[in-house]
């Protein structure tokens, strides 16, 4: 064989092994409503970080915060028809789309950061996943815990529910939320999160619920000064991978996103519990003014259980379902 030939074929050999090494790497994106800096990132990046380990480096996930890639409900519109990966969202921007989901945001079920834990990584969370992919045709491969929803607004401390009178309060495009501010005497105005942050800015809107690592995260206390201790809703942030997406994926492929999908669940958890507090003060020592619900909530827990639950036992698979989840918490 002359010099020309060997040369040759060396040429393809190398172009062939490159081109299957090729095949084999993937950069897949995720989505992510919040700012870098809040739970939603704290999760992206951890499976980031555990995916790509778990891969040899062979695939990447590039992370999109702060609503780049679309508002959350889009987003779980593009996973669906396989054209995003990945995306962490509110949980209660899944519910449209899977609305048995619902039964973790009616307010008050969870109580704790515990129940939270128990119901997303237990059998209750199992049963959602494989609801999520029947209705929605996207998979829950892992959680991030954001702690209890907490009031925000400009105008005035509220600590009863007559305080709420006269607010303007933005809630997510979400019925049980909005039900809930209406069992609370007020109609709340539905609006996409991307607009949130000007719409409080330019007093559009008055107030708002997040959990206070999203208070911080995305700045809230440049435009809000007072914070109510409501906790009438557990903000759970779960993680989803287009079905179809996942379906392509060999079998070590997937099994990496499910471990690592866990593995950042168990971050998430750990995380929230070390930094809640931290951000709590932080907030207060920027300005924000926080006070507690009065009577332990107890007007704003008895209006809203006797009023909102029974309007979506059918939407959650009916009132024995939240008997089975009030009964896995022992209540």
């Amino acid at each position: 064989m002359n010099i020309k030939k060997t040369v040759l074929i060396s040429f393809l050999t190398a172009g062939l092994i490159a081109g299957s090494q090729g095949a084999f790497a993937a950069n897949f994106k995720m989505a992510l409503g919040d700012a870098a800096g809040g739970t939603q990132w704290e999760l992206g990046q951890t499976f980031k970080t555990l995916f790509e380990q778990k891969t040899g480096g062979k695939h990447k996930v590039d992370l999109f915060p702060n609503g780049q890639l679309g508002d959350e409900q889009n987003t779980v519109n593009n996973a669906a028809l396989g054209t995003l990966d990945f995306s962490v969202l509110a949980v209660n921007n899944v519910t449209p789309f899977s609305p048995s989901v619902g039964v973790l945001t009616l307010p008050y079920v969870i109580q704790s950061a515990e129940e939270a834990k128990k119901l997303t990584q237990g059998d209750v969370g199992k049963e959602l996943t494989e609801n999520t992919i029947r209705d929605a045709g996207v998979r829950i491969v892992g959680w991030a815990y954001s702690g209890f929803r907490v009031l925000t607004n400009s105008k005035k401390p509220v600590t009863t529910v007559a305080d709420l009178k006269g607010l303007v309060v933005r809630v997510p495009k979400n019925e049980i939320m909005i039900a809930t501010y209406q069992s609370w005497g007020i109609n709340p105005t539905p609006m996409a999160w991307s607009e949130t942050f000007t719409a409080l800015q330019q007093r559009v809107v008055d107030g708002q619920d997040n959990p206070y690592i999203t208070v911080s995260a995305m700045k809230f206390n440049e435009v809000q000064k007072y914070v109510t201790n409501i906790r009438y809703i557990f903000s759970l942030e779960p993680l989803i991978v287009s079905e179809s997406v996942f379906q392509d994926q060999k079998p070590d492929v997937q099994k990496a996103i499910l471990e690592a999908g866990r593995e950042a669940t168990e971050h998430s958890y750990k995380y929230l519990l070390e930094t809640e507090d931290k951000i709590k003060k932080d907030l207060a020592a920027k300005g924000m003014q926080i006070s507690d619900a009065a009577n332990g909530e107890k007007e704003f827990i008895q209006k809203a259980t006797t009023t909102v639950w029974p309007k979506f036992y059918d939407s959650i698979g009916g009132k024995d379902k939240l008997d089975k989840v009030l009964k896995s918490l022992g209540r």
